[in-house]
């Protein structure tokens, strides 16, 4: 047997199994909103030894990389029996990206991939790219998974080889293993991103979260978050579709916002995580935030905090594209514990932990942005006023 082959191979499968074991602890402190962890919960390291490497000494003899992986991240999330589900999506370095099923015992730590990618099917026009899958147990008793699905523009001018058309594809599933393929979203827009499938019928129908778009890229004309009704899942098609959250001039969603996850059910209402952007001299930034709407009326904002939940911080802040946060991934247990899965510079994935009870209290009583300087100056003068009376009393 060859001693180099055998030697690397066995050298992978330590530092492998070394990085699966080990433990994850909160940073201490915090913002009293949630616990950030010490270490990623999903990296392109944790993809299997298997996926990557030729394990037959004759033929790499070497024990050499075959089918590199670059990145981990963006996953769906979902509780399952006690056990804790990531569909991440995972690209290799050949800039395709596929989702695959990491399992963990506890939510924070030892997520382990299942020996397979998921196999997606394909419809008849076949998907280029996929991605940034949400998942959604819907009262109906399917698991669906929405995702984006891209393929190259059929407009695009001879040579441009850049230009794509986004939309929504969807699957269905009861296991996570065997996956049904159905149409994909159709709606007016010409393209549509970060869309989500409320948990709960309206009205007797399917409920999606939109993000209507012009381009590729660009939001152009598309207002923010919106909000439409579909009789059917199998061919879903959505008629009209109402802005429920725009975007706004000098905030953190003046560029794009997209709703994040499906929202969280609360007796105070729909919790929603969502991801804004916004450009700087340095490219567009995205960080997170979360408004509450109305628990019969879901289309209805009635709390929106001002600024952002959670925003890049230290090594968050470098990767494949910078200055990046985006979560299509939460988990909100039965006893209150609520994890959030978020992907730090299209690289990695986090996660941060805290109850429903403590986002509550955040989107029920952290102020509005009020939209101007002044105006920021003085909610800020009163509190300060407030904390100053207090600690003379």
């Amino acid at each position: 047997m060859n001693s180099l082959f055998e030697q690397r191979k066995r050298a992978l499968e330590d530092q492998y199994e070394e990085l699966i074991q080990r433990k994850n602890e909160k940073l201490p402190v915090g913002n009293g909103i949630y616990d950030r962890y010490r270490h990623p919960v999903l990296t392109a390291q944790h993809a299997p030894l298997i996926w990557k490497y030729d394990f037959n000494p004759d033929t790499n003899p070497f024990f050499m990389e075959r089918l590199g992986i670059n990145a981990a991240f963006n996953p769906g999330a979902i509780e399952l029996d006690g056990r804790f589900y990531l569909v991440a999506r995972v690209e290799g370095i050949d800039r395709k990206s596929f989702f695959a099923v990491a399992e963990s015992e506890n939510g924070t730590e030892g997520f382990r991939f299942w020996d397979h990618p998921v196999v997606l099917p394909e419809t008849d026009d076949p998907d280029v790219n996929v991605y940034d899958m949400r998942l959604v147990q819907h009262e109906d008793g399917w698991i669906y998974g929405l995702f984006c699905t891209e393929r190259k523009d059929p407009a695009a001018p001879p040579g441009d080889l850049s230009s794509a058309v986004a939309q929504c594809g969807i699957v269905r599933t009861k296991d996570l293993r065997s996956w049904e393929r159905l149409a994909d979203l159709q709606t007016r827009s010409n393209q549509q991103r970060n869309v989500v499938l409320h948990p709960e019928f309206i009205d007797g129908k399917y409920t999606f979260y939109t993000r209507p778009q012009d381009g590729f890229i660009d939001t152009g004309s598309g207002g923010g978050i919106g909000w439409g009704l579909s009789a059917s899942i199998e061919n879903a098609a959505i008629d009209q579709e109402v802005i429920i959250d725009h975007r706004q001039y000098h905030t953190i969603k003046e560029v794009k916002n997209g709703q994040g996850p499906a929202p969280i059910r609360t007796p105070k209402g729909w919790l929603h995580i969502a991801h804004g952007v916004r450009n700087t001299a340095a490219g567009l930034r995205y960080v997170l935030y979360a408004f509450l709407t109305d628990l019969h009326e879901p289309h209805k904002v009635t709390h929106s905090p001002g600024g952002h939940l959670i925003a890049p911080e230290g090594e968050e802040r470098v990767g494949d594209v910078s200055n990046v946060v985006f979560c299509n991934g939460v988990i909100a247990r039965e006893n209150g514990e609520v994890y959030l899965y978020y992907a730090s510079s299209d690289t990695r994935c986090h996660v941060a932990t805290t109850t429903v009870d403590q986002l509550l209290d955040y989107v029920l009583h952290t102020p509005e942005d009020p939209l101007r300087s002044y105006a920021c100056v003085q909610q800020r003068i009163s509190l300060i006023d407030k904390n100053l009376q207090l600690t003379k009393a």
